[in-house]
């Protein structure tokens, strides 16, 4: 299926339930295979606004964000993720996104 059918399935899905926090995200992985950053920013933010508890999706904004060069951005949206994910005891994706944040700490 390509991607556009896919992005049109899920937002079939999201107009039944725009709270379903994996189609959304999901939607946001198929936005950032187009290319298509700012839609992909966009749906994770709706992500994180709706389930502040939806980890990665702040692994993936924070991803994007460093793609993009938005630096501050992309700091803060690391460290609200490893501070969730300190919360959720999950170690590794907390390492994951500290390893990530160095990096951007390293280049500025």
């Amino acid at each position: 299926m390509a991607s556009e059918q896919r992005i049109e399935t899920l937002k079939g899905m999201l107009g039944k339930d725009p709270n379903d926090a994996f189609s959304r995200y999901a939607l946001a992985l198929e936005y950032v295979g187009m290319s298509d950053l700012q839609s992909a920013i966009d749906e994770l933010r709706t992500v994180i606004e709706k389930d502040a508890k939806y980890l990665p999706a702040y692994h993936q904004l924070g991803q994007i964000y460093g793609r993009l060069n938005r630096t501050k951005e992309a700091k803060q949206t690391y460290r609200a993720g490893i501070d969730l994910a300190q919360e959720l005891g999950e170690e590794k994706e907390a390492k994951e996104m500290r390893e990530e944040l160095e990096e951007l700490e390293d280049e500025w």
